[in-house]
């Protein structure tokens, strides 16, 4: 029992921290100027439907899968069929809480898709992190498993739940659900492979970077207009505090001379 505890309190921590990690940077950048409110309550939203979609993966796909890995069998209940399916009950869900009139009354789609897929996120990090630590963490390859499953998983997700909300406020509803779909089926098969092996990593991390400045646009277009003229005019008075005296005293020597 206290293994147990152990267990779920090291996993929960991971999570935890990667899904404050997660929320850092984009979601900081521009904090103040969207809707907040909305977006913590996503957050809470989340996590009982991330903790729904990584329980039912748990169960359908990832133990199959583990189960295949050790005997070497494959099981008749891993198929493409279900791999779609889950994400796709998942990513309907997400839609329903994106359509909320309060999500839709600001246009903070975006915002709240990257609250709500961090969350998501953060409750498959806890449940792969639990499988690994039950399973072996004896070598730093299962450590290094177990931080980079915390620190990505609430990101990828936050990054497909922005990109759903993205597409929802252009106006493409039907191809949110399918894109967000392939993307979450992709990512979730992808977090599995990276239980076994590093190498994963290699089709994670890559992408994921890539896609970070896309999403800051994204972030960004969930922003109302007059959030983004007071981020815009903070930005310019800060810049103007940060330039030396001397610059700033530079057009009033140019004029002293002009005039002699």
């Amino acid at each position: 029992m206290v293994n147990e505890f152990l267990t779920f309190q090291v996993a929960a921590i991971c999570g935890l921290i990667g899904m404050t990690l997660g929320w850092r940077g984009v979601m900081t950048k521009y904090s103040g100027f969207y809707d907040l409110p909305t977006a913590w309550n996503q957050v809470f939203w989340g996590i009982l439907l991330g903790g729904a979609f990584a329980s039912y993966a748990d169960s359908s796909l990832f133990l199959p899968y583990y189960d295949a890995q050790l005997t070497g069998e494959r099981s008749a209940e891993l198929n493409v069929f279900r791999l779609f399916l889950i994400p796709l009950i998942a990513t309907i869900g997400m839609h329903f809480l994106l359509r909320r009139k309060r999500v839709r009354k600001g246009g903070s789609q975006a915002t709240s898709g990257w609250a709500l897929g961090v969350a998501v996120g953060g409750m498959l990090a806890i449940v792969l992190i639990t499988r690994r630590i039950e399973a072996d963490i004896s070598t730093p390859m299962h450590v290094a498993t177990v931080l980079l499953i915390g620190f990505f998983a609430p990101r990828a997700e936050a990054i497909i739940g922005s990109y759903h909300g993205t597409l929802m406020l252009r106006g493409k509803r039907w191809g949110a659900i399918l894109r967000a779909t392939i993307w979450r089926a992709s990512a979730l098969t992808m977090f599995y492979f990276a239980f076994f092996n590093l190498i994963a990593w290699i089709f994670i991390i890559p992408p994921i970077l890539l896609v970070q400045s896309s999403a800051e646009k994204w972030v960004w277009d969930s922003v109302p207009k007059e959030g983004k003229r007071r981020w815009r005019r903070m930005q310019a008075d800060k810049k103007r505090q940060n330039q030396p005296t001397s610059a700033l005293l530079e057009p009033i020597h140019s004029l002293h001379e002009s005039e002699e």
